[in-house]
């Protein structure tokens, strides 16, 4: 784990004659420098500012905290800035006497860097904690003390490791400082740092109580909008901590407050509150306990993370958390550790609710697919025995759900808005009704329309894609974003060219098109088609129009009949509705052809770009099956179901345009053909 690749061979503790410990710190020139080592053993630094952004702005409030305990008596001034205010407001013109300790995960964030840059042009002495090798941030300080062994390159917000390793990393410093300025002990610093040790093996025993930390979570996170993160002391650190990581997991805003701050402040929203109460002193936990029957008092929810064997607040809390009893800074680690497990349960708790939507929106969407093939009327749907049956099961689960606290996250209109469709579309009140109660937001005469869009609002505001912190970090903390980067390749190259990037693909699509690719050995021209009045899902209705935006290569050679403006139809409508990319042959010339729809800004389609390719000719079966991908799939399937023996053989007898670009049917029956062949037996 990175907080025990961060303690090794920082130190050794042995023995003298007497069997006392001491301590031998490894922190060369590379962390401690002697110059400034040299300077706070003369008493020359005054102030010690600890800075970061963010997260690592949290980790230096612990550092500085623990600076704090173990410089006590000395005459240093220290304090926990974020880069930002260190920059704008407490900066001198001389800083010679002035440590500047930046914490960074990255090394490359833009405010931590410009605040370290302004530092070093008035001669303050600079050390840095960083978790990356070579970043930008080891070039500009005069010290660098590497959390884990360096080499742990991610740059997510969601990076808890580094946060912790931060804390040790800052930890050893102190205790270093202390030993050199004669503020502590050897016994102690040796105590100090033993204690320190003990730390990975407590984190993973609160690793190993997952499971109930996973059930304090999907009990009560459903249940309250408002949340709060609370701590005393060095605690606070832990609430503030947890805060940003549940707001980025959840999707939501909280406070993060100290505990007796709480009760003073309006409690009427009847919030969720997280208590980190552990490791605390007796006096503050007795403190503690009276604070949080007043939460319970004003219907608050409340998780106490507390000390193992602390059962004092088993019965005023919603639920206690148990982390092993530690000092300093391990405690408060444990605290946050617990904390950002709760979270990620509660994030995964709030998305179960979108997908109990999600499952039900789809099955409405096959029963809708079924009454569309039998062309059935709006009228004939709401009286429609299966829909019944189907809107009165999630009606019932809906209610059930809802009765026990469920969707606090589901904004008041759209619960509303849900409740009354259910209604409308089992004609339990008037269809007219509808129209006029909906008339400003309805885009249709059907309630299952509206429905349709009630859900998908529903499910947009109840998801929480975690995996998606990642680029935000990399927008956030580390200043640059990677949302218009394109793929390498043929296809993708000629998108670069002209002017769109990934976001312009949904997923399959790029997906498919790096499948294509590897099937073409040349571009002989595009045209690129505009797409406008789409509805407002993005599909082609009777207004919709098509035109030529822009063409290049053997294209321009040929007629078209959308030098204007014309309605979409054919091919480019289908590819419009399927919002597939088509490959193939085209209809009228039989020449091969790749077409893509690509998104507009609004994020439905906008464009669509047929290029003109060669396909290549000696593909093994083995390519063809990989180009085709699932489709493969589905005609491996069918020849079973024919009770033919497959044979790679038959992909080499037919071109990938012709796997491509026809039906699995028209497939399946020439292959037939080829595997009836005594050739292929």
């Amino acid at each position: 784990m990175s907080a025990r690749k961060t303690l090794r061979g920082k130190y050794n503790i042995p023995s003298n004659q007497d069997g006392k410990p001491f301590v031998i710190f490894n922190l060369g020139n590379d962390i401690i420098p002697e110059k400034l080592k040299n300077a706070l053993v003369k008493g020359d630094i005054k102030n010690i500012f600890v800075i970061g952004q963010g997260t690592a702005a949290v980790a230096g409030a612990a550092i500085a905290e623990a600076l704090s305990r173990y410089l006590r008596g000395c005459e240093i001034n220290i304090a926990a800035k974020t880069a930002s205010e260190l920059s704008g407001f407490f900066l001198e013109e001389n800083l010679n006497h002035t440590l500047v300790i930046a914490v960074t995960q990255s090394g490359t964030t833009t405010d931590t860097n410009r605040a370290v840059a302004m530092a070093r042009e008035r001669d303050a002495h600079l050390i840095a904690i960083v978790n990356r090798r070579q970043s930008d941030i080891t070039h500009v300080t005069d010290g660098v003390f590497y959390t884990s062994d360096g080499r742990d390159i991610e740059m997510s917000v969601a990076s808890t490791k580094a946060f912790y390793s931060q804390i040790v990393a800052g930890y050893i410093l102190a205790l270093y400082f202390a030993q050199i300025l004669g503020m502590m002990s050897d016994e102690r610093v040796a105590r100090e740092l033993s204690d320190l040790e003990d730390a990975p093996d407590k984190m993973n025993d609160v690793i190993s109580t997952k499971e109930r930390i996973r059930e304090s979570a999907w009990a009560i996170a459903k249940a309250k909008k408002y949340w709060a993160v609370v701590g005393s002391g060095p605690n606070k650190v832990a609430a503030d901590e947890i805060r940003i990581k549940l707001s980025e997991l959840c999707y939501k805003t909280m406070s993060s407050d100290i505990v007796e701050d709480k009760k003073h402040i309006d409690l009427s929203s009847e919030p969720l509150i997280i208590v980190c109460a552990a490791g605390n002193p007796e006096p503050v936990v007795e403190d503690i306990i009276k604070d949080v029957a007043i939460f319970k008092a004003h219907s608050a929810g409340v998780v106490v993370i507390a000390d193992e064997g602390e059962t004092r607040f088993n019965g005023i809390a919603d639920s206690v958390i148990s982390v092993p009893g530690a000092s300093f800074p391990t405690s408060m680690i444990l605290n946050t550790i617990a904390g950002h497990i709760w979270g990620y349960y509660a994030a995964c708790s709030i998305n179960e609710d979108g997908d109990f939507f999600r499952s039900f929106r789809s099955k409405l969407s096959r029963k809708m697919s079924e009454l569309d093939r039998k062309n059935v009327s709006l009228f004939e749907r709401i009286a429609n025995t299966g829909l019944h049956r189907l809107v009165g099961e999630f009606s019932s689960a809906f209610r059930s759900r809802k009765s026990k606290g469920f969707f606090s996250s589901m904004s008041v209109d759209v619960a509303s808005d849900i409740t009354l469709l259910l209604k409308y579309v089992t004609g339990k009140l008037p269809l007219e009704d509808f129209w006029e109660e909906f008339k400003e937001k309805r885009t249709s005469s059907s309630p299952l329309d509206m429905l349709d869009l009630c859900l998908g609002h529903t499910i947009d505001e109840l998801s929480r894609p975690i995996d998606a912190i990642r680029h935000q970090a990399k927008t956030v903390t580390v200043g640059t974003s990677r949302k218009g980067e394109m793929l390498e390749g043929i296809l993708f190259d000629l998108l670069s060219k002209l002017g769109f990037s990934l976001e312009n693909l949904t997923s399959k699509d790029g997906t498919a098109a790096r499948r294509l690719q590897k099937a073409i050995t040349g571009i002989k021209g595009h045209t690129l088609y505009a797409i406008e009045n789409l509805d407002i899902e993005g599909k082609p209705g009777e207004d919709t129009t098509i035109s030529i935006s822009g063409r290049g290569g053997v294209s321009l050679e040929m007629k078209s009949r959308f030098e204007k403006p014309g309605p979409l139809s054919g091919t480019k409508k289908t590819i419009i509705s399927m919002g597939d990319i088509y490959a193939g042959l085209g209809k009228s010339d039989k020449e091969p052809i790749i077409i893509m729809p690509l998104l507009s800004k609004a994020h439905i389609i906008g464009y669509i770009l047929l290029v003109h390719v060669k396909f290549k000719e000696d593909l093994t079966a083995s390519e063809k099956k990989e180009v085709l991908g699932e489709k493969f799939n589905k005609i491996n399937n069918l020849v079973n179901e024919y009770n033919l023996q497959w044979n790679d053989k038959c992909l080499e007898g037919l071109s990938i345009e012709f796997l491509l670009g026809e039906g699995v049917d028209v497939i399946v029956g020439k292959m037939m053909k080829l595997l009836e062949d005594s050739t292929f037996r």
